[in-house]
């Protein structure tokens, strides 16, 4: 996506990306994603592509991606998107993007199982829970 050069302080880019502060504040000390921009304060701005960063880890994180991993599907995409970037790189990043779906899709089969079980339980104790207070 362009970016229009708008820039959002940490607590609106917190609020659209479902993070929270302390998150935002901990991925750019990892790495993963650097604000854009800072005030003459010191503050953190970002921009709309920060903030599209930021959604791609919040989605990896509950599919138990690593930090390591996460900075490199971050990497391997700016590789796709850069008409500039070797057909070498390019292979490499597709292969790495390739894997990360796999591995997507495979936490993803664990989730829904997950969620499976706890639906039954839940099933099963509101049964029982309506049962004790019929009796």
């Amino acid at each position: 996506m362009a970016d229009d050069g708008m820039h959002m302080q940490i607590g609106q880019v917190a609020q659209r990306t479902e993070l929270s502060i302390r998150t935002v504040r901990h991925y750019d000390d990892v790495g993963l994603v650097t604000p854009s921009a800072r005030t003459v304060g010191g503050f953190r701005l970002y921009t709309e592509s920060d903030v599209e960063r930021l959604l791609v880890i919040r989605r990896m994180k509950p599919l138990d991606f690593t930090l390591a991993e996460m900075k490199q599907l971050l990497e391997s995409l700016d590789i796709l998107g850069d008409e500039n970037a070797t057909d070498e790189a390019r292979s490499s990043a597709a292969a790495f993007v390739r894997e990360c779906h796999t591995k997507a899709e495979d936490s993803c089969r664990t989730l829904r199982r997950q969620l499976a079980y706890a639906e039954e339980l839940t099933e099963v104790l509101s049964t029982r829970g309506a049962a004790a207070r019929s009796e």
